[in-house]
């Protein structure tokens, strides 16, 4: 009898223990946040015409504040003495250029899509810089993704099967890879350092920050026209405030503390809803959708394979 009331004791700690749904439901929450960014930015850039520095610029405003009036007033500058976050900083500022002017370029979809093999970038990075060991079935995954991303980009016509980019798409789709591959770089730094006593937010507003200065020389320097700011319609505030608030604010708050809860390799397995998010917001703000049978069954295969591959490294 006492063994059985002690199970049954270990049966209600244990799902007491349990995260619940709503866990899961602020990680796809956070995920959609993620998903939609590179749609945001592309009309920011191209239906709303601003100036690609200038939207890193005023988009990290809120951080800005952030960091001026509550981390810095009650930690100080001392906590950004270490090193190793300006050396994270540099490479996210590197990430965040390119990965604006990507959006620029090509479609949202593709730009999503090169961010979503980010984790075999590091996986790849991890074997040649620090002879790190692959994860078990790691080259098809890498494979088969790769076969659904040129199923997506690609076209049946007359012709045959034609990889349907122009001149600007492999301009963007380079700019978001060298982004991607400053991400994973990025990861890489975090697994092998840490942040010497300074929280996960401090370091967000600092890094924040570091991209809207260093966006600002670059602006400056290409002699951006910052009066469209003053032209916009009502629509492209509405677009910039989930642009800054939503992505910015939102997805990271609940990205960080979805991971908690429920730990990183369970959040990231889910990363294969930013397509579908990306999808729909671009179909809703840009009209770009996929538009043969055959890019359905790339998407399809990118997600599978992607969501099978993570999943696996729980």
């Amino acid at each position: 009898m006492f063994h059985f009331r002690r199970s049954l004791q270990g049966v209600a700690s244990s799902a007491q223990l349990a995260p619940g749904w709503e866990w899961y439901a602020a990680a796809l929450v956070a995920h959609t946040g993620w998903g939609i960014y590179p749609v945001l930015g592309r009309y920011l850039q191209t239906v709303s015409g601003l100036p690609s520095m200038s939207v890193l610029v005023v988009g990290g405003l809120p951080m800005t504040v952030w960091l001026l009036f509550v981390i810095l007033p009650r930690q100080g500058w001392r906590i950004y003495a270490t090193p190793v976050l300006w050396l994270f900083g540099v490479v996210t500022v590197l990430r965040s250029i390119t990965n604006i002017l990507s959006q620029r370029y090509t479609l949202a979809l593709y730009v999503q899509l090169i961010g979503l093999l980010t984790p075999f970038l590091v996986v790849l990075l991890s074997r040649i810089v620090l002879n790190e060991r692959a994860p078990r079935l790691t080259i098809p995954a890498i494979l088969l993704s790769t076969a659904g991303a040129l199923l997506m980009m690609s076209e049946i016509s007359t012709a045959g099967f034609t990889i349907a980019l122009t001149q600007s798409d492999w301009l963007g789709i380079a700019l978001a890879l060298i982004s991607s591959l400053f991400l994973a770089m990025y990861m890489i730094l975090v697994r092998r350092t840490t942040h010497a006593h300074v929280s996960g937010g401090a370091v967000l507003a600092f890094q924040t920050v570091l991209i809207q200065l260093s966006a600002l020389c670059v602006s400056v320097a290409w002699g951006e026209d910052w009066g469209r700011w003053l032209v916009i319609r009502t629509q492209d505030w509405a677009v910039f405030a989930a642009y800054t608030l939503l992505v910015v604010v939102v997805a990271n708050g609940l990205q960080i503390a979805a991971i908690r809860r429920l730990g990183a390799p369970m959040v990231s397995s889910l990363m294969g809803w930013r397509l579908v998010a990306t999808l729909s917001a671009g179909m809703l703000l840009l009209d770009e959708q996929l538009t043969s049978p055959l890019q359905i069954v790339g998407m399809m295969l990118v997600l599978s394979t992607i969501s099978w591959y993570l999943s696996q490294q729980r």
